[in-house]
């Protein structure tokens, strides 16, 4: 029962010493309390169930990981643990048994351990099986209480008997009519215990396992602000330590520009030169961001300025990209709040996709649908066409950081930290045909 959705995180392992327990304390009621506690006489049969039951508890307790996950296997073990229990009760005196209420075990482990609609099973067939015990009981003593073995009383006993119930105005099924309604309220008692059990512990099951999800996501959500600060505390420091180097290469290109005039150099001065404004441009913004960040700036701006900003800054820094910008009418108009990290996040996730599309297809093709995802959400698809992501890493990329020679999970956790903190998700899947979706949402102001 080791499953990370169960609330209590119970191991299989004890469930079944639970069932060896439960094993042994039949045996040891049947050997030695059967007239301490009013048991029947279990028949021959019994044995034969007892010792199928044992071999069902030797297996799963050698075999107690191959439910660990599996909860349709966990809950096949709990019925069999219903029917062996209901079996026992049947051969030791029915409903009438003081152990009857240990039928409710298997319910209370279900609403636990296994989703809603477990206990509900367990609830129906334990039920049935007391009924018919209830329905077996009561026949007996019916068919007992008229000829108590009168027919083998001498007459004139019969006829003492018959003399006093007619003085006292009884009637010989009154007895007969007293235990059916102590049977009635028995049955009523075990229905009532097994749907509190099945609501009650199932809905605090649910509150747990809730609250359960919660803290997961708390601390994950912890470890990765640590992992962002410690990449923002090292980026500062980078930024600081490349603003000398940056400007004294500025100059070194301003005096070539004035020292050099042939044609081959001018245009390796003229590329250094761009190289060099790409990082000065960076540079700038990510001191904006710092700032922005710091004094929690927050600004309005309209869904197709922000688009046309991209697609600037895109072509500006990655003029080899191949953009398909597809912008729907409906949210051109609208307003999203930003910051100076919006557009470093989305630059990032399309430059990975690029990337990915030039290694797979060596073209470096993007398609971007932008459209409403809800009334008031904003989405915005990012899809490449490069050989796609692994599945197990698709659950890690964004939340932690993932080994890459080109650094992808690094990119994708800043990206994913950027959207929450507007507000917004990040979700990654597979394309149908080829490549990777990177799906952006980010709330819009109303």
């Amino acid at each position: 029962m080791t499953n990370a959705s169960l609330p209590f995180n119970a191991s299989q392992q004890q469930l079944a010493l639970l069932r060896l327990v439960n094993w042994g304390l039949k045996i040891g009621l049947i050997l030695f309390a059967t007239d301490l506690f009013g048991l029947t006489t279990p028949p021959v049969t019994l044995s034969y169930v007892l010792i199928f039951e044992a071999c069902y508890v030797g297996f799963s307790y050698r075999f107690h990981r191959l439910s660990m996950n599996n909860n349709g296997l966990l809950f096949l073990t709990l019925l069999l643990d219903t029917l062996f229990w209901a079996a026992w009760l049947y051969f030791t005196g029915g409903a009438t048994n003081a152990f009857v209420s240990l039928l409710l075990l298997p319910i209370a482990i279900s609403a636990i351990t296994l989703p809603r609609w477990a206990p509900w099973c367990l609830t129906i067939v334990s039920t049935i099986f007391y009924t018919l015990m209830i329905v077996d009981i009561t026949e007996q003593n019916s068919g007992s209480v008229m000829d108590h073995d009168m027919s083998q009383m001498p007459i004139n006993h019969v006829m003492q008997a018959n003399q006093a119930m007619a003085a006292n105005h009884v009637m010989p099924a009154s007895h007969s009519m007293d235990m059916g309604s102590h049977y009635l309220g028995m049955w009523f008692n075990f229905v009532i215990s097994a749907l509190v059990l099945t609501v009650t512990v199932g809905f605090i099951a649910k509150r747990i396992r809730q609250k359960n999800a919660e803290l997961r996501y708390l601390r994950e959500a912890q470890l990765r602000q640590e992992k962002i600060l410690a990449l923002g505390t090292v980026s500062a420091q980078m930024a600081h330590q490349l603003a000398t180097p940056l400007a004294t290469l500025r100059l070194l290109t301003d005096e070539l520009v004035d020292t050099h005039h042939d044609a081959e150099q001018m245009e390796l001065i003229s590329e250094m030169q761009q190289a060099l404004n790409r990082c000065e441009v960076t540079l700038a913004n990510l001191r904006l961001a710092t700032e922005s960040i710091r004094e929690h700036k927050l600004t309005e701006q309209r869904v197709d300025k922000l688009v046309a900003t991209l697609t600037e800054q895109i072509s500006l820094l990655m003029p080899e990209a191949q953009l398909n910008i597809a912008l729907a009418p409906q949210v051109e108009s609208r307003i999203v709040m930003t910051d100076m990290s919006l557009l470093p996040a989305l630059m990032a996730l399309i430059q990975n996709g690029i990337q990915a599309s030039e290694d797979n297809q060596h073209q470096t093709r993007v398609d971007i649908n932008i459209g409403l995802s809800q009334p008031n959400q904003l989405s915005m698809t990012i899809r490449d066409y490069g050989v796609g992501i692994a599945t197990h890493l698709l659950q890690t990329l964004g939340s932690n950081m993932v080994k890459s020679p080109k650094g992808m999970g690094i990119a994708v956790l800043l990206s994913h930290t950027s959207f929450e903190r507007l507000g917004g998700k990040l979700y990654l899947k597979p394309h149908s045909e080829c490549g990777t979706e990177a799906i952006v949402t980010l709330p819009l102001s109303v």
